[in-house]
């Protein structure tokens, strides 16, 4: 990973789609919120930087800004949106607020050539581009030249080649801008001078590696809960460590239907992977009995598992290891970059941590990667489809799809229901154009009648949504005779349930759970 393109957040809501846009184009990269720009740039040494936008106006005194030393240091830079303005100040050039804002889409006219423009657009174009700026530019550094304009931006677009300069006032990375993707390829490859041979395969071999180097001749311990993230981690370490590798998969009493049986044949049986196996459901669903608040859920089920796990992880003895299956979204969204709300919003995907008293380092060889890029590696580990492509799970499982008390009764209820609804979307062959669905059992009931009888059953709602990354999700458009067919089988086939809706919002971003 030594062609390394860095990304410096200054809090813009699409950041991670530069990013995702600089992968799409074979290279690889990271983001850093500006705060911790230095230590970027030191432990990366990129080939090229991109600042991203944010909400600050540059014209306060108080707003963030990129490291002085970087406009020195001989590196590509793009500064989009936020980004073009405060490479303007610090370069010696003003931006002002303007009355006339631009957000949403406008026409970039191209009034010059530049390389980051070359092979993609030219002089005289006219190029649809997404804007949200309140601020422009309104006097260009020494050294800089306006290559596009827009009805709002006079200096929408600008460039320096002779330093590898660029300013763009509109937002590239978003799919608004129909050529925005060329742009930022163009900026990896054409500008920054790296190749496109950021791979799977290559990062496969790279992390086997490192796993290796960071391990030693120790052992390892890898909680398994049967999602793709950690079956991804625990068959990768595998490869690298053999049987040094643990596996510890907690059944909870909150799994999907069959979920325990389906885990523990693939990774004992198929991959001959060490694996511990506890059924603690009686444990985890004794302490729930009660309990209402989502929040109090999480936390019961996390200090539980932390228990059971540390439990069980004894076994294993002289392990000094642990292996997690954090994702980059989860890294990014846990590191609340410009003091927002993300850590409690993300608080379902780390229910536990890291008790001190373990003594244990962490292993966390997807740390930088995005689920799609996670389910593609582990199509090169050579991991069946249908784990692959598992729809995601919570950590807590079931527990937040119940919302108010969790009891035993109810969690079967919601396994047959969620198991329908996953099978018929299956062989409708919908399964992989959705990124997750799922049952939820709401905490109401109903008064309804089945053939000649009164029920007061619970209420199932569904929820299906298309996401490419998870972080944001809108939902699935399933016509009236799919829908139709699945309230019908789940109300003939699961006693206990009367009626079935389903859940049409779409979630910007952060979590597209349920509770």
């Amino acid at each position: 990973m030594n062609e390394t393109i860095l990304i410096i957040d200054f809090g813009s809501q699409v950041t991670q789609l530069i990013a995702r846009r600089v992968r799409e184009a074979g290279v690889y990269s990271e983001i850093v919120p500006f705060q911790k720009a230095e230590e970027g740039l030191e432990r990366l040494k990129p080939k090229g930087v991109i600042l991203s936008g944010g909400p600050a106006s540059v014209t306060d005194p108080d707003s963030p800004r990129a490291p002085e030393r970087l406009f020195d240091m001989g590196l590509p830079v793009l500064g989009i949106c936020y980004g073009q303005q405060t490479m303007v100040v610090q370069l010696g050039g003003s931006v002002e607020g303007s009355d006339h804002q631009e957000f949403g889409r406008a026409f970039l006219d191209v009034v010059d050539d530049c390389l980051l423009f070359e092979g993609v657009w030219a002089k005289g174009d006219r190029e649809q581009v997404w804007m949200s700026h309140g601020d422009r530019v309104i006097e260009l550094p020494p050294g800089f030249r306006v290559v596009g304009r827009s009805e709002g931006a006079p200096m929408a677009a600008i460039a320096d080649d002779e330093r590898r300069f660029y300013g763009l006032q509109f937002h590239p990375e978003v799919v608004h801008t129909p050529q925005g993707a060329r742009l930022i390829a163009n900026f990896a490859h054409h500008v920054c001078g790296c190749s496109d041979s950021w791979t799977m395969a290559a990062f496969r071999e790279t992390r086997i590696r490192e796993i290796r180097e960071q391990v030693g001749d120790g052992r390892v311990i890898c909680g398994l809960s049967g999602g793709v993230d950690s079956s991804v981690v625990a068959v990768l370490l595998h490869e690298a460590i053999g049987d040094r590798l643990t596996c510890v998969f907690v059944d909870t009493g909150l799994m999907r239907l069959n979920e325990a049986e389906e885990v523990v044949s693939l990774f004992r049986d198929h991959y001959n992977i060490p694996l511990i196996h506890r059924d603690a459901s009686d444990l985890f669903l004794g302490a729930l009995e009660g309990v209402t608040d989502p929040e109090a859920k999480r936390k019961i089920i996390g200090r539980l598992f932390i228990d059971v796990f540390e439990e069980e992880a004894r076994q294993v003895g002289d392990a000094r290891f642990l292996a997690q299956g954090t994702l980059y979204p989860d890294v990014i969204e846990s590191v609340s970059f410009t003091g927002g709300p993300s850590v409690t919003i993300k608080s379902h995907h780390n229910v536990g941590g890291l008790p001190e008293r373990m003594k244990l380092k962490l292993v966390e060889p997807l740390r930088e990667l995005f689920k799609d890029e996670v389910r593609a590696l582990g199509r090169e580990l050579g991991l069946p489809e249908a784990f692959v492509g598992r729809h995601p799970f919570p950590g807590p499982g079931l527990a937040i799809r119940i919302p108010g008390e969790v009891t035993r009764a109810k969690a079967d209820i919601l396994r047959k229901a969620d198991a329908i609804f996953l099978e018929e979307i299956r062989l409708a062959g919908l399964y992989d154009s959705i990124w997750q669905a799922f049952a939820v059992l709401l905490p109401v009931k109903t008064v309804g009648v089945m053939g000649d009888a009164r029920t007061y059953d619970h209420v199932c709602a569904l929820r299906a949504v298309t996401s490419v990354d998870g972080m944001t999700a809108d939902s699935y458009p399933f016509d009236h005779a799919f829908l139709s067919r699945v309230a019908t089988r789940i109300i003939n086939e699961v006693r206990g349930i009367n009626r079935v809706v389903y859940d049409v919002t779409s979630k910007p971003p952060g979590t597209i759970e349920w509770e």
